[in-house]
């Protein structure tokens, strides 16, 4: 899938990732607008790492322009 494709499905919750990466990524999902300290928090992505845990994610243009995302059960 291409990442215009699986934008709609982030939004609406579901969990992704590139097959092409195959290493210790499990997932990607979308945080929703929150808010910290009393100060709205934008929406953003997080990437769930085998051993590490969760970092942020910003996509590269390698990433936008791929057609390996998949969704993750």
């Amino acid at each position: 899938m291409k990442f215009e494709e699986v934008l709609p499905r982030l939004k609406a919750g579901e969990k992704v990732i590139r097959s092409g990466w195959g290493g210790a990524e499990l997932y990607v999902k979308l945080v929703g607008e929150s808010e910290h300290d009393g100060k709205k928090l934008n929406p953003y992505f997080l990437i769930n790492v085998t051993g590490e845990g969760y970092t942020m994610f910003t996509p590269t243009v390698c990433d936008l322009l791929a057609e390996d995302w998949i969704i993750v059960k």
